[in-house]
Protein backbone atom coordinates (compact mmCIF):
# COMPACT_ATOMS: atom_id res chain seq x y z
CA UNK A 1 0.00 0.00 0.00
CA UNK A 2 1.35 3.71 -1.07
CA UNK A 3 0.09 6.53 1.78
CA UNK A 4 0.08 9.67 0.42
CA UNK A 5 -0.34 13.09 2.60
CA UNK A 6 -2.81 15.73 1.48
CA UNK A 7 -1.13 18.90 3.24
CA UNK A 8 -3.68 18.28 6.15
CA UNK A 9 -2.38 16.55 9.26
CA UNK A 10 -3.93 12.64 9.39
CA UNK A 11 -5.75 13.00 6.23
CA UNK A 12 -4.42 10.69 3.88
CA UNK A 13 -4.86 8.46 0.09
CA UNK A 14 -4.52 5.12 0.15
CA UNK A 15 -3.44 3.33 -3.02
CA UNK A 16 -3.78 -0.78 -3.38
CA UNK A 17 -0.77 -2.24 -4.65
CA UNK A 18 -2.93 -4.00 -8.03
CA UNK A 19 -1.73 -7.36 -9.25
CA UNK A 20 -2.51 -7.78 -12.86
CA UNK A 21 -2.52 -10.43 -15.41
CA UNK A 22 -4.66 -11.99 -18.18
CA UNK A 23 -7.27 -12.66 -15.83
CA UNK A 24 -7.78 -9.56 -14.53
CA UNK A 25 -6.69 -8.26 -11.14
CA UNK A 26 -6.23 -8.49 -7.46
CA UNK A 27 -5.30 -6.44 -4.51
CA UNK A 28 -5.64 -5.94 -0.56
CA UNK A 29 -8.47 -3.37 -0.08
CA UNK A 30 -8.28 -3.46 3.52
CA UNK A 31 -4.93 -4.85 5.92
CA UNK A 32 -4.81 -3.58 9.45
CA UNK A 33 -1.57 -4.62 9.63
CA UNK A 34 -0.56 -3.31 6.39
CA UNK A 35 -1.56 0.11 7.86
CA UNK A 36 -0.20 0.02 11.31
CA UNK A 37 3.28 -0.32 9.75
CA UNK A 38 2.49 2.93 7.94
CA UNK A 39 1.30 4.17 11.35
CA UNK A 40 -2.34 4.62 10.88
CA UNK A 41 -3.42 1.84 14.07
CA UNK A 42 -7.82 2.44 13.59
CA UNK A 43 -10.16 -0.58 14.80
CA UNK A 44 -13.06 -0.45 12.40
CA UNK A 45 -16.48 -1.80 14.03
CA UNK A 46 -18.58 -1.28 10.44
CA UNK A 47 -18.80 -1.55 6.91
CA UNK A 48 -21.27 0.41 5.33
CA UNK A 49 -22.38 0.66 1.36
CA UNK A 50 -24.02 3.31 -0.51
CA UNK A 51 -25.47 3.16 -4.28
CA UNK A 52 -26.16 6.71 -5.81
CA UNK A 53 -27.21 8.45 -9.24
CA UNK A 54 -25.44 11.61 -10.80
CA UNK A 55 -25.60 14.85 -8.56
CA UNK A 56 -26.23 13.40 -5.24
CA UNK A 57 -24.52 14.81 -2.60
CA UNK A 58 -23.84 13.54 1.06
CA UNK A 59 -22.58 15.37 3.31
CA UNK A 60 -21.18 17.43 4.66
CA UNK A 61 -21.29 15.19 8.07
CA UNK A 62 -19.49 14.49 11.15
CA UNK A 63 -20.05 13.39 14.99
CA UNK A 64 -18.75 15.13 17.93
CA UNK A 65 -17.28 13.52 20.92
CA UNK A 66 -17.26 10.83 22.29
CA UNK A 67 -18.56 9.29 19.07
CA UNK A 68 -16.05 11.11 16.83
CA UNK A 69 -15.35 8.85 13.69
CA UNK A 70 -12.59 7.92 11.42
CA UNK A 71 -13.22 6.70 7.81
CA UNK A 72 -11.70 4.83 4.91
CA UNK A 73 -13.66 5.18 1.81
CA UNK A 74 -13.18 4.01 -1.69
CA UNK A 75 -15.68 3.37 -4.67
CA UNK A 76 -16.54 0.06 -6.13
CA UNK A 77 -18.35 0.98 -9.30
CA UNK A 78 -18.13 4.24 -10.58
CA UNK A 79 -16.63 7.76 -9.75
CA UNK A 80 -17.24 10.26 -7.03
CA UNK A 81 -15.77 13.30 -6.00
CA UNK A 82 -14.71 13.07 -2.16
CA UNK A 83 -14.29 15.93 0.38
CA UNK A 84 -13.38 16.55 4.12
CA UNK A 85 -13.42 19.61 6.20
CA UNK A 86 -10.84 20.30 8.72
CA UNK A 87 -13.64 21.31 11.71
CA UNK A 88 -10.40 20.41 14.28
CA UNK A 89 -10.55 24.12 16.43
CA UNK A 90 -6.93 23.43 17.47
CA UNK A 91 -5.62 22.30 13.69
CA UNK A 92 -3.72 24.67 11.54
CA UNK A 93 -5.03 23.95 8.98
CA UNK A 94 -8.93 24.71 10.44
CA UNK A 95 -11.59 25.58 8.03
CA UNK A 96 -9.10 23.70 4.93
CA UNK A 97 -10.21 20.95 3.03
CA UNK A 98 -9.04 18.74 0.59
CA UNK A 99 -10.62 16.63 -2.18
CA UNK A 100 -10.39 13.68 -4.29
CA UNK A 101 -11.75 11.88 -6.95
CA UNK A 102 -12.30 8.65 -6.32
CA UNK A 103 -13.44 5.73 -8.46
CA UNK A 104 -13.40 1.87 -9.54
CA UNK A 105 -10.72 2.81 -12.05
CA UNK A 106 -8.21 4.85 -9.76
CA UNK A 107 -8.90 2.25 -6.27
CA UNK A 108 -7.90 5.06 -4.20
CA UNK A 109 -9.31 5.14 -0.65
CA UNK A 110 -9.58 8.20 1.79
CA UNK A 111 -8.33 7.49 5.54
CA UNK A 112 -10.08 10.10 7.19
CA UNK A 113 -9.95 10.92 10.71
CA UNK A 114 -11.52 12.42 13.75
CA UNK A 115 -12.55 15.98 13.37
CA UNK A 116 -13.08 15.87 9.87
CA UNK A 117 -16.54 16.45 8.23
CA UNK A 118 -16.92 14.80 5.42
CA UNK A 119 -19.22 14.41 1.56
CA UNK A 120 -19.30 13.07 -1.74
CA UNK A 121 -21.12 13.87 -5.21
CA UNK A 122 -21.78 11.24 -7.41
CA UNK A 123 -19.75 12.49 -10.62
CA UNK A 124 -20.73 9.37 -12.85
CA UNK A 125 -24.09 7.88 -13.74
CA UNK A 126 -23.97 6.11 -10.47
CA UNK A 127 -21.72 4.90 -7.94
CA UNK A 128 -21.83 2.43 -5.18
CA UNK A 129 -19.48 3.81 -2.22
CA UNK A 130 -17.97 1.54 0.63
CA UNK A 131 -16.64 2.78 3.98
CA UNK A 132 -15.41 1.51 7.10
CA UNK A 133 -16.24 3.12 10.27
CA UNK A 134 -14.21 3.14 13.90
CA UNK A 135 -17.37 3.85 15.56
CA UNK A 136 -21.25 2.83 15.10
CA UNK A 137 -23.65 5.52 13.71
CA UNK A 138 -25.03 7.89 17.14
CA UNK A 139 -28.13 10.51 15.80
CA UNK A 140 -27.45 12.11 19.08
CA UNK A 141 -24.07 13.08 18.12
CA UNK A 142 -24.42 13.48 14.42
CA UNK A 143 -23.37 17.24 13.01
CA UNK A 144 -22.61 19.05 9.62
CA UNK A 145 -22.37 22.24 8.06
CA UNK A 146 -23.74 23.37 5.15
CA UNK A 147 -22.45 21.81 1.54
CA UNK A 148 -22.20 25.61 -0.43
CA UNK A 149 -20.79 27.48 2.24
CA UNK A 150 -19.22 30.21 0.78
CA UNK A 151 -16.59 30.67 3.03
CA UNK A 152 -15.67 26.93 2.65
CA UNK A 153 -15.18 27.68 -1.39
CA UNK A 154 -15.93 24.02 -2.42
CA UNK A 155 -15.93 23.36 -5.91
CA UNK A 156 -18.35 20.26 -6.18
CA UNK A 157 -17.59 19.67 -9.98
CA UNK A 158 -21.18 19.51 -10.96
CA UNK A 159 -23.35 22.62 -11.79
CA UNK A 160 -25.27 23.17 -8.18
CA UNK A 161 -28.41 23.34 -9.88
CA UNK A 162 -27.82 20.12 -10.50
CA UNK A 163 -27.02 18.84 -6.75
CA UNK A 164 -29.43 16.04 -5.28
CA UNK A 165 -29.36 16.55 -1.35
CA UNK A 166 -31.58 15.35 1.61
CA UNK A 167 -33.71 17.68 3.45
CA UNK A 168 -31.60 17.44 6.03
CA UNK A 169 -28.51 18.33 3.90
CA UNK A 170 -30.12 21.29 2.66
CA UNK A 171 -30.46 22.92 6.20
CA UNK A 172 -27.04 22.88 7.54
CA UNK A 173 -25.62 25.20 9.48
CA UNK A 174 -23.06 27.20 8.27
CA UNK A 175 -19.02 26.73 8.88
CA UNK A 176 -19.22 29.47 11.41
CA UNK A 177 -22.63 28.18 13.09
CA UNK A 178 -21.30 24.51 13.19
CA UNK A 179 -20.82 22.50 16.26
CA UNK A 180 -17.63 22.68 16.93
CA UNK A 181 -15.68 19.52 17.40
CA UNK A 182 -13.00 19.03 19.84
CA UNK A 183 -12.17 16.00 21.45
Amino acid sequence: MIITETGIEGLVVIEPNLFEDSRGYFFESYSAKKLAELGIETTFVQDNESRSTYGVLRGLHYQVEPKGMVKILRVTQGKILDVAVDIRGNSKTYGDHFSIELSDENKKQLYIPKGFAHGFVVLSEHAVVNYKCDEFYSKEHEAGILWNDAKLGIDWKIDHKDAILSEKDKSQPTFNNQIPYSK
